[in-house]
């Protein structure tokens, strides 16, 4: 992944395209904002909530696990009778491999992107917007750095970070988590057993 930088110093005549990337940028949220919320670190969500959260299929979720694209950070798959469990944080990730996908970035670049991002620190992953032309990813943490790469015809697709944060808080409200401390939680159920749970309620129900 590309870290673009702002080119030093504008043509006047540049100011028109200039306006322009600005509304671009403004339309689509690409700007940064800093009204995020810190969530508790010691929370864990379960395969089927991150898939939810991410807007991708449990297939997805489990070869992107297998492959090493992103794995569950809270706990891991420890054979058939344990349940991986997602941070806030790897969700946010899988959502934003997910618009990569849909934006049709190749798994590479996606692959150099998240190792960008698993690098950072939280609070410095709000101040990410990733940039992409449709074969390179550009990583830019400044709003004059999101709008040259519009101005330039580069930027034809972006994500803010930020923004995506904010919507899977809202979706997670919803959701249930789990405290990584709970013991019940170590010994849940895997989800061929959840589902088999689910299907015996409904027979019985």
């Amino acid at each position: 992944m590309t870290e673009h930088h702002s080119p030093q110093g504008r043509d006047a005549a540049d100011d028109l395209a200039l306006d322009r990337a600005e509304e671009t940028a403004e339309e689509q949220g690409l700007l940064f904002t800093d009204d995020v919320s810190p969530l508790p670190s010691d929370l864990g969500y379960r395969g089927p909530t991150a898939c939810n959260a991410a807007g991708i299929t449990y297939r997805q979720l489990d070869y992107w696990a297998r492959t090493g694209l992103v794995e569950p950070t809270v706990r891991g798959a420890k054979g058939s009778g344990s349940q991986r469990l997602y941070s806030f944080r790897d969700i946010l990730i899988l959502k934003v491999v997910k618009r990569l996908l849909d934006a049709g970035i190749s798994l590479q670049q996606i692959r150099t992107a998240v190792a960008h991002l698993r690098e950072r620190g939280t609070d410095d992953l709000t101040r990410v917007t990733l940039m992409s032309d449709g074969a390179s990813v550009y990583e830019c943490t400044s709003n004059d750095e999101v709008i040259d790469l519009l101005q330039g015809g580069q930027g034809v697709f972006g994500i803010a970070i930020g923004g995506v944060w904010r919507e899977i808080e809202g979706t997670l409200a919803e959701l249930p988590s789990e405290r990584t401390e709970d013991p019940a939680a170590q010994a849940a159920p895997g989800p061929g057993d959840e589902l088999a749970a689910r299907r015996a309620a409904r027979r019985t129900g």
